[in-house]
């Protein structure tokens, strides 16, 4: 990734669709995770899509269809700490692992991740 690329330019959209399928595949299987999802994870993994598109520099497609993010508020009934917040980075960094990313692009997106994770502790 060079100096003027975004994430969304470095990736693509097939990686960052395969990031969030990965990462859900590990959601699936995390005991401490899969409760606080609905059964189906479909349409959970459509919106973690639209929104590391948007926020990585693509499409805004979320903001469309959602409106702003507003990610601590829209977790806020759901009990997230520390160990939430553990298990949420594991899954996704393993989900990042799977995909082949170059080094800055991925150390970008790790940094990113574990700010929003630790923003979302409210516990």
């Amino acid at each position: 990734m060079n100096e003027f690329q975004t994430i969304y330019e470095a990736l693509g959209e097939e990686k960052i669709r395969l990031l969030t399928k990965y990462f859900y595949e590990g959601v699936a299987k995390d005991e401490a995770l899969r409760p606080l999802y609905p059964e189906d994870l479909k349409p959970a993994e459509e919106r973690l899509f639209l929104f590391l598109l948007q926020v990585f520099g693509g499409p805004a497609a979320y903001s469309e269809k959602r409106g702003h993010p507003r990610l601590r508020k829209r977790h806020l009934d759901w009990a997230i700490d520390g160990k939430m917040r553990k298990h949420w980075l594991n899954n996704m960094f393993t989900a990042l692992d799977k995909i082949n990313v170059e080094q800055n692009t991925k150390e970008l997106m790790m940094g990113y991740f574990v700010k929003v994770a630790n923003h979302m502790i409210n516990r």
